[in-house]
């Protein structure tokens, strides 16, 4: 791989952390890294360690956690607000991904998080695949 590819690789990156919200497909994340869209999945999980697929819907999920806390949205209008078009695999996302379903996640009580900064908060509530640590310290960026 080279730096250039590695450079294409984290704009993609970059483009999924920024508009995670917006239909994101590999393909067209493949067209902005001047790659083919096999070459751009197995260069992407060779450089981050996932597929892009789970990378951005780890983006989603965490931003619905987000949402979720807050408690103003129902789960249908965190699914949408976060750029999941179906309510069932969202919700099955993040049941894998949280270890609860959504509405049980935004049905408990979350102040004993409130005053911790959210950049700190980000770190502890980055949700995680099922096999991985429990307390574990988070992949680096």
């Amino acid at each position: 791989m080279t730096l250039e590819d590695l450079v294409r690789l984290r704009r993609a990156r970059d483009r999924m952390d920024r508009d995670y919200a917006e239909p994101l497909d590999v393909p067209a994340l493949a067209r902005g890294a001047l790659m083919s869209p096999g070459h751009f999945s197995r260069s992407f999980r060779a450089a981050y360690g996932e597929t892009p697929y789970s990378y951005l819907m780890t983006r989603r999920i965490e931003r619905a956690k987000a949402l979720l806390r807050r408690g103003d949205l129902s789960v249908t209008e965190v699914c949408f607000a976060v750029g999941c078009t179906s309510l069932g695999s969202f919700s099955s996302r993040f049941t894998e991904l949280v270890g609860e379903s959504p509405s049980a996640y935004r049905a408990r009580p979350h102040e004993e998080g409130a005053a911790i900064p959210a950049c700190v908060a980000k770190i502890h509530t980055r949700p995680v695949r099922n096999g991985e640590a429990k307390g574990a310290p988070p992949p680096v960026a």
